[in-house]
C-alpha cells in the first residue's frame, strides 16, 4: 500500500506532533495540546496547493474524502467537532472563507496555525484534516469518458423533459431544461457549455455528492428542490507541495499519515 498524506499542507510531521500513545492520532491528549490552546489565529483565507504524485481523478478524490469522514467519527474525537469540521472545509473549498471562520467559531475550534489541518477542540482535543478533504491537486486527471460516453449516446429513448434547479458555487442560481434519463455527467457537459464554464463539477443534493452515471429519473430531487453545484476554483501562483498517492492503509491512518519522503 502506498505511502499517505502529510496531514500539515503535505509536510512531514515532526516527531514531536505525534501522540506517544500509539493511538490513532485523530487527536491528541489534552496536556499535550493545552499550551496551543491559547495560540488562536484566524483562519488563512487560502486553500493548500499539492501534486499528486499518481494518477487521480476527481470521482476517486471524492471517494477518499467520503471515505474519511465516513471513518472520522468512528474513532477519537467528537462527532460534532467532526461535523464542524466537514462544514468548515466544504465552505474553504468554495472560498466562503467568512462561512468556515463562523463555524469554527460557533464550534470553539482552535486553530494554531490558521490551517484547518492541525485544530483543536475546547477540551483541548486535536483533530487533523489531510489537505485532500480542502482542495483538489492541481495536477488532477480528467475521467476517461469515451466508453461511457459511447455507452449513453447508444439510449435511443433519452426521456420527456424537466426542469432542474441548480444553485452554483459563485453565487448564481438558475434552471435548466434536461432529459430525465440524461446522466449528471451529460447534464454537467450541457452546463458548462452554457455558462462557459468547466465541466469538472462536483454536484450535491442533501449533502451527498451526485455520482456522475446517475441519471436524473434516479435522483430522486423533488421538483423544485436546489441542487448545490461546486465549481473548480482557478489556480493561483501560491507555492505547490508535492503529495503522494491517495491512498488511505486503514480509518485510524487517514488523518495521521505516513510522513512522504522528499
Amino acid at each position: 500500500m502506498g505511502a499517505c498524506l502529510s496531514a500539515n499542507n503535505g509536510e512531514p510531521d515532526e516527531a514531536g506532533d505525534r501522540p506517544s500513545s500509539g493511538r490513532s492520532g485523530r487527536r491528541g491528549n489534552a496536556q499535550a495540546a493545552q499550551p496551543a490552546l491559547g495560540k488562536n489565529q484566524p483562519l488563512k483565507h487560502e486553500l493548500p496547493r499539492w501534486k499528486s504524485e499518481g494518477p487521480i481523478t476527481m470521482g476517486q478524490l471524492c471517494s477518499k474524502r467520503d471515505e474519511f469522514w465516513d471513518t472520522a467519527p468512528a474513532f477519537e474525537g467528537r462527532k460534532e467537532i467532526w461535523d464542524a469540521l466537514k462544514a468548515a472545509a466544504y465552505a474553504c473549498e468554495t472560498k466562503d472563507f467568512e462561512l468556515a471562520q463562523a463555524i469554527i467559531n460557533g464550534a470553539s475550534i482552535t486553530i494554531p496555525k490558521g490551517v484547518l489541518t492541525d485544530c483543536y477542540d475546547e477540551l483541548g482535543s486535536r483533530y487533523q484534516l489531510p489537505v485532500y478533504v480542502l482542495s483538489r491537486p492541481t495536477n488532477i486527471q480528467r475521467e476517461d469518458t469515451e466508453d461511457e460516453n459511447a455507452a449513453e449516446n447508444t439510449d435511443a429513448d433519452p426521456g420527456e423533459e424537466v426542469v432542474i434547479k441548480l444553485r452554483l458555487s459563485n453565487g448564481k442560481d438558475l434552471k435548466l431544461t434536461v432529459r430525465n434519463r440524461h446522466t449528471i455527467r451529460q447534464i454537467k457537459q450541457t452546463l458548462a457549455k452554457a455558462e462557459n464554464i468547466s465541466s469538472s463539477q462536483r454536484w450535491f443534493y442533501g449533502g451527498k455528492l451526485m455520482q456522475d452515471k446517475l441519471r436524473i429519473e434516479d435522483t430522486r430531487v423533488p421538483k423544485g428542490h436546489l441542487i448545490q453545484v461546486v465549481l473548480p476554483y482557478e489556480d493561483d501562483d501560491e507555492e505547490i507541495t508535492t503529495i503522494s498517492n491517495l491512498e488511505v492503509k486503514a480509518p485510524a491512518d487517514s488523518t495521521n499519515p505516513t510522513p512522504v519522503s522528499s
